[in-house]
């Protein structure tokens, strides 16, 4: 099959254009716009990644920011200045102490350390299923809390790390967004991306066909929690500051509804979605404290998301991606390949009744012939 409709250029098109975006807004906006702009495009990052778990291989996690906190402390620590961990962590080890890493190795170190997590608690907590699989890893948001907390020497228990200093910028998060969504189309459109879809379909039916069902769905989890501590990362040297409340159950909730809104399975949804409920909230937090009724993003979320899956469960695009991304494939060949044994079917039966009979197998006459 070929792609007839979407030129090889068309992605690297879109990254240019996308890159001169931010240099467009980094050159133009205020401090403030810039701020909205990479809360956008973390949340972006959270809600494809997530969408590896709960959309592809249709689990049901909660625990997306747990694994957002383990990578966010471990960058904080790596990168907080050595002079303020001796005032702040004087208990700290020597070793870790003296560490003051740049932004780039920190936060990929956060990322594996997420995935480490993932890989330990997804295999007992992925034999559960539906809202068994949600209360356990919302289970696993809590105690990932508790443990923070009561990590005063590494942590600063519940008064947390602040005064990082602020690496995160536009083009990193810029940078990352473009990462996450590449992963995860290659993953979706590839031979794993598929096993997982059919496990989502039919957890059966997958493993008759020799699917291994744990080893994907943790695969799964652990892909995804990469990405999440990545952007823990990003989000704690975005605001300077990390507490063990920063990652809390509102928004493993928001991070939910971008997906079902988007569509479970759609990384363009969950792209459009995280953008659009990002602003929304942005727009809101202001009206909130002006009239004194915090919690109005919180509820229009959730009108947002009864109304999605009343009228339509799916999402906006379900598990499809737009036909121009995707891109129309040829299926001439495809077709040309059932065609032709029919043909050849018709032939041989047209012979057959030219000669007046059908041909009989060897060694087998009719009972006017005395065998059978």
């Amino acid at each position: 099959m070929r792609n007839m409709h979407r030129p090889p250029w068309f992605f690297p098109a879109v990254i240019l254009g996308g890159a001169i975006v931010v240099f467009f807004l980094r050159a133009t906006m205020n401090d403030y716009i810039l701020s909205i702009v990479c809360f956008v495009g973390i949340n972006i990052i959270l809600a494809v990644s997530l969408n590896l778990t709960n959309g592809f291989t249709g689990l049901f996690s909660l625990g997306h920011p747990g694994f957002m906190a383990v990578g966010g402390y471990v960058a904080a620590i790596l990168t907080f200045p050595t002079a303020r961990k001796a005032m702040l962590l004087p208990a700290l080890p020597a070793w870790l102490a003296a560490q003051q890493w740049s932004l780039l190795p920190s936060i990929l170190l956060g990322g594996l350390c997420a995935t480490v997590t993932a890989f330990i608690v997804g295999f007992p907590v992925l034999r559960l299923k539906g809202h068994y699989l949600a209360v356990a890893t919302l289970g696993f948001l809590i105690i990932v809390q508790v443990v923070i907390t009561n990590l005063d020497s590494f942590t600063r228990g519940p008064l947390g790390l602040n005064g990082l200093p602020m690496l995160t910028n536009l083009w990193w998060i810029y940078l990352w967004v473009v990462i996450t969504v590449y992963v995860c189309w290659k993953v979706k459109h590839s031979s794993l991306g598929r096993t997982m879809l059919a496990i989502r379909e039919d957890e059966i039916a997958a493993e008759c066909l020799g699917i291994p069902l744990a080893r994907r769905r943790i695969l799964a989890l652990a892909l995804g929690a990469f990405f999440a501590g990545v952007a823990g990362g990003l989000w704690a040297h975005l605001v300077t500051a990390i507490t063990p409340t920063s990652f809390s159950v509102i928004m493993a909730f928001n991070l939910v509804v971008m997906v079902v809104v988007g569509g479970t399975g759609s990384i363009t949804g969950a792209l459009l979605a995280a953008g659009f409920l990002t602003l929304v909230v942005e727009v809101l937090r202001p009206l909130e404290e002006s009239l004194e009724a915090y919690g109005i993003s919180e509820v229009i979320l959730s009108i947002a998301l009864v109304m999605i899956l009343v009228f339509r469960p799916q999402g906006i695009f379900g598990s499809r991606e737009p036909a121009f991304l995707a891109g129309k494939q040829e299926r001439s060949s495809s077709v040309e390949t059932r065609i032709v044994p029919n043909r050849k079917r018709k032939e041989v039966g047209h012979e057959a009744s030219g000669s007046g009979s059908l041909p009989e197998p060897e060694g087998i006459k009719s009972e006017k012939g005395g065998q059978t």
